[in-house]
């Protein structure tokens, strides 16, 4: 493994987090469910939302027909459906993944100003500043990243596909510009042993992680089985009986025999987690504190953006709250994606054998 960490790059070092709320406007919000389905059915809409949406808007995409998933999950079945309004529940660069696999159809989302600090820590302009300085880098973006920085990208890759992406390139004599996440990229290199030069972006979710407090919720629990995902720091992926993806953890889960399971992840995936597995036990991992107070409580702020009343909002008024992706940017943005999905169907097959 060798890890180079970029350091002339900028990240915020304050994302200006939205207003989380309250607990009585949670309530008056979730009230809406039976308008909001209504008005998706009205309005022959798909809606589909990720795992780290609230458990109300998870339950309302179920009622209504749609799909909870990962990003690149999501953007696939908006692309795969019959119907021409995709209403997308998550971050921003969600929504213009799904518009960059479905030019064609008119893309909503509840909040267009809900952001993700990942995407916030790559800028494109950052981003060819340092693909000048390493030329014969190939140029990973993680999919937590802009339509623009992607267009900027060899490859497109999501977490579960990550560290294969990572032996397959090695196989190839290539070295890796890995952006934006420094805890994946660091992950990525230790397992693939891979020549890395590594974005030091950070996911203010998963790297509020701790490991000290982890070490004694393990005590607490000796039986517990630790499962965390790949962007939080290395001494908690360390810790863990298993590291992976949002939907691989959801797999690990059902499929383990075990009864008990800490999670290390955003903490609304404890919805599907127990509506798949409701004779098991889950605890949150323990998160960093500030002053007494948690950074993220394991819970993303943009996220809590998507609101049933924002999101009966974008279907009354799609124009005020849909998603374009420049033509050009798109059409490059689609081929790394692309060049991911048939790595993966080629990983499926057999095509391509890892060693």
């Amino acid at each position: 493994m060798s890890l180079h960490m970029i350091d002339n790059v900028t990240i915020p070092s304050d994302f200006n987090l939205p207003k989380r709320p309250t607990l009585e406007e949670k309530k008056k919000d979730d009230e809406l469910f039976e308008e909001a389905l209504e008005l998706i059915k009205k309005k022959n809409a798909l809606l589909i939302a990720h795992y780290y949406t609230s458990e109300t808007m998870q339950r309302l995409c179920e009622a209504a027909g749609g799909a909870i998933g990962d990003s690149l999950e999501m953007a696939r079945i908006g692309r795969d459906s019959d119907k021409n309004l995709i209403l997308v529940a998550g971050v921003r660069f969600m929504g213009e993944t799904a518009k960059i696999l479905s030019p064609n159809k008119t893309v909503v989302m509840p909040n267009l100003k809900a952001e993700c600090s990942l995407d916030m820590c790559c800028t494109v302009d950052d981003l060819r500043k340092v693909k000048a300085q390493y030329p014969k880098a190939t140029v990973v973006a993680y999919a937590n990243t802009s339509a623009a920085v992607k267009a900027e990208s060899d490859w497109i890759v999501t977490s579960s596909l990550a560290v294969e992406l990572g032996k397959y390139l090695t196989q190839k004599g290539e070295p890796i510009l890995w952006v934006p996440d420094r805890h994946l990229g660091s992950y990525i290199a230790n397992q693939s042993s891979s020549d890395i030069y590594c974005w030091p972006g950070r996911c203010i979710v998963h790297d509020a992680f701790e490991a000290n407090a982890l070490e004694f919720v393990k005590k607490e629990h000796p039986k517990a089985l630790v499962l965390v995902h790949p962007e939080a720091p290395a001494n908690v992926v360390e810790m863990a009986d298993y590291v992976g993806s949002t939907s691989q953890i959801l797999a690990y889960a059902k499929n383990s025999e075990a009864e008990e399971f800490i999670i290390g992840t955003e903490r609304n995936i404890f919805y599907k987690l127990q509506l798949a597995c409701p004779n098991k036990t889950f605890i949150e991992a323990p998160v960093a504190s500030t002053k007494g107070h948690c950074i993220s409580c394991a819970n993303c702020p943009w996220m809590e953006l998507n609101t049933l009343q924002s999101l009966i909002d974008a279907l009354n008024k799609p124009e005020e709250h849909s998603l374009s992706v420049d033509e050009n940017i798109r059409l490059q943005a689609l081929k790394p994606l692309e060049r991911m999905l048939s790595f993966s169907a080629d990983l499926k097959s057999g095509k391509i054998v890892l060693s």
